[in-house]
Parts: C-alpha cells; structure tokens; sequence
C-alpha cells in the first residue's frame, strides 16, 4: 500500500505526524518524524509549515534528498496538513502540548472517553469534559479557552493561505 506517486521529478509522501523534532515558529521550517504510508519505519521529513503538531496527517510533495549530517531526508516543497482522524492520531495531537491543561495522561482519558469525538465535545459541550476523571471546573476552563486560542490561530493561518475556514486544518505552505 504505497502512497508515493510520481508528479514530474516530485513524489507525495502522506502519513501520521509522529514527532515534531523542531519547528521554528518565525520562519516556519520543521523537520518531521512521520509514519508514512509504504515505510515500515518512520521518514525524516523537512519543510515549512506555519504551525504542526503530532498527531496530523500530513500530505507532502518534494524529493528525497541524502543530507550530509542527517541521512535520507525528504524535503518538502509542499506540505498540507489535516486534522487527525484516528483515535491514536488524536490522542498524539491532544497530548502534543498545544492545548494547555491537557498532555499525554489526560490525552489518553479525554480519547479514551469521548474517542472521535472529543474535538466536538470540547468544541460544542464543554460541560461534559466533567465526564473525565480528574477534569473539574478549572481545567475544563483552560482546555476550552486554549482550543478557542488554537481555532482562532487556525482560521488566521486558513485565511492567509485563501483557504475556507471550515475545512479545518487543511491548509498548505510552500517552501520559501
């Protein structure tokens, strides 16, 4: 099942966000461990990217290039990333950091939960984040006001790109 293709001299490299090894926020380079479709192990991969977490799925177009110091990377002209799907890619995104009040431990217990639902019960029911063990009325309190921070970051990041909001995450940048 390998999902790379050949587009002229570029292929396309689709998988799970595993790890954000570096990310600068200023210029927008990162460098990725993903677990990509057709690789049994995960693929170093290299670009620019407005903001990224763990647990996305990634789509990227570029090359495989053999870096001196790092080995085989692949660098990407083109990433596009989607909000995750899988039960295990939203646990990796939640327990990412980027939403304050929750990391790997409450990660586990909001999945474990809600499942596939839980962006839409922090979004749409807050109240019911009282569900979780150990979730009470402050740290609801902080896990709904750092996903409205992220929702508004990513609307933001959409409408630079002149893509439409209620696509989610999907939004694709270009290597400068």
């Amino acid at each position: 099942m390998v999902q790379m293709t050949e587009v002229g001299e570029r292929e396309v490299l689709a998988g799970l966000v595993e790890r954000v090894t570096f990310h600068n926020a200023e210029t927008g380079f990162c460098v990725l461990r993903v677990k990509a479709r057709g690789h049994r192990d995960l693929v170093t991969t290299v670009g620019h990217a407005a903001t990224i977490s763990a647990g996305e799925w990634l789509t990227a177009s570029g090359e495989w290039i053999n870096d001196r110091t790092y080995g085989q990377q692949f660098k990407a002209r083109f990433l596009r990333t989607s909000a995750p799907t899988s039960v295990d890619g939203i646990e990796k995104y939640l327990a990412s950091g980027m939403i304050r009040g929750v990391g790997p431990v409450y990660a586990k217990k909001l999945v474990g939960a809600f499942a596939d639902k839980v962006f839409d019960v922090i979004e749409l029911s807050p109240e019911r984040l009282h569900e979780v063990p150990g979730i009470g009325p402050k740290r609801s309190t902080r896990i709904t006001a750092a996903w409205a921070e992220q929702k508004i970051v990513r609307e933001i990041i959409l409408k630079i790109n002149n893509v439409d909001p209620r696509s989610f995450f999907s939004v694709g940048c270009r290597v400068i």
